[in-house]
């Protein structure tokens, strides 16, 4: 067992990605596994700054942040490792520091988290001499796990699973009902069927599918009067300038709302003004915003080409279509359509997603690998 854990970050607190909800999740998780066990625990954020922690994850002892000053960071980490330590790299850009680690003090147990298109890509001469001398590889999803060792030989026996879990300072909905205020602001009515979508969209990043729901919109419209399809997330300007003009080019101006960046307090009043998120992406490691809608009571549709599959738990949370089968994402999106959701259903499948994905579960299951 280890005497101390280093838990090695980009960034934690001052940005609101995937990874970084991750990175928390994970600190509180290995705070409290900590004081369990009488462990030290340090967490060193390369991008953050000591100003930016959110104390209710990790304590301010624990936590140093660098503030992009790269040489202090490595010189830290390098340093604070002993041979009976464990230190967890939260992204494989940390190659290098792990394999100097790993050189300098070789009984120290070096740990690789790998999230998704980081890892399913061809790797350089450094990042694949991590995955073969770290001593244990942390995959978030199964598709995950199977990429590594098809694209780059991973050792099979150092590659565990981990799913994502739901942040436990998430303010999950009691109260399931559409939101009235987004209701007013939306110009919208309980008779809408609302669609949505959540994501970050960047000219380029072509596989998150929002252009496959936006065809879809239009051949759905006149069956669905009234059909709203709001896609909320940051956008460049050029991505904004093209997904404008889908919009207009599929005649749905009316039907299609484009929010921009949505503030972490909205976001579970938007997941319940919804009827359905839909995301039929190609290249998601796991896709955290599955976990958060469903946790809101609110039913999903995301592809079945990456690990999004592990997130609807193979078809029980969730649909899990063909991201390039257009038919098939029409055919589903009329199916929820016509049968609208009831408040009963909506808590019942927050309770199921509350089940699996509740950190608690996540914290055990990192307890044991800990142990092991």
């Amino acid at each position: 067992m280890p005497k101390n854990i280093h838990l090695l970050t980009l960034q934690t607190f001052s940005a609101t990605g995937g990874i970084q909800k991750m990175a928390r999740t994970l600190a509180y998780s290995l705070q409290h596994i900590c004081q369990k066990n009488g462990w030290g625990l340090k967490l060193l954020s390369l991008y953050d700054a000591d100003a930016d922690l959110q104390p209710q994850y990790i304590r301010a002892e624990n936590f140093k942040g660098f503030s992009k000053n790269k040489a202090s960071f490595v010189l830290n980490a390098l340093l604070s490792a002993d041979k009976n330590d464990t230190v967890i790299l939260s992204h494989i850009n940390f190659a290098v520091v792990g394999i100097l680690i790993k050189t300098l003090k070789p009984k120290c147990q070096v740990w690789l988290i790998a999230h998704g298109i980081e890892v399913w890509r061809p790797l350089g001469f450094h990042k694949k001499l991590l995955l073969k001398h770290c001593d244990k590889i942390i995959c978030v999803s199964r598709f995950t796990k199977d990429k590594l060792i098809s694209l780059h030989g991973a050792n099979e026996s150092k590659c565990e699973v981990l799913n994502n879990a739901i942040d436990p300072f998430i303010e999950l909905p009691a109260n399931l009902a559409k939101p009235e205020s987004l209701l007013t602001r939306y110009g919208l009515t309980y008779e809408n069927p609302v669609i949505f979508t959540l994501t970050r969209l960047a000219s380029t990043e072509k596989y998150k599918g929002y252009d496959n729901v936006i065809a879809t919109v239009a051949k759905l419209k006149h069956r669905f009067p009234g059909i709203k399809y709001i896609i909320s997330g940051k956008y460049d300007e050029l991505e904004g300038r093209r997904v404008k003009g889908l919009i207009e080019a599929n005649g749905v101006t009316d039907n299609v709302l484009l929010t921009g960046f949505i503030d972490e307090p909205e976001l579970a009043n938007h997941f319940l003004l919804a009827d359905l998120f839909v995301l039929p992406s190609k290249k998601e490691g796991f896709g955290i915003v599955f976990i958060e809608a469903l946790a809101c009571g609110l039913p999903v549709l995301c592809g079945n080409a990456d690990g999004s599959v592990d997130a609807v738990k193979n078809g029980e949370l969730g649909t899990a279509i063909d991201p390039d089968d257009n038919q098939e994402l029409e055919k589903q999106i009329a199916e929820h359509l016509l049968h609208p959701l009831t408040l009963d259903k909506r808590k019942a499948l927050q309770q199921k997603c509350l089940q699996y994905f509740n950190e608690q579960t996540y914290a055990e299951s990192l307890q044991k690998l800990l142990s092991d």
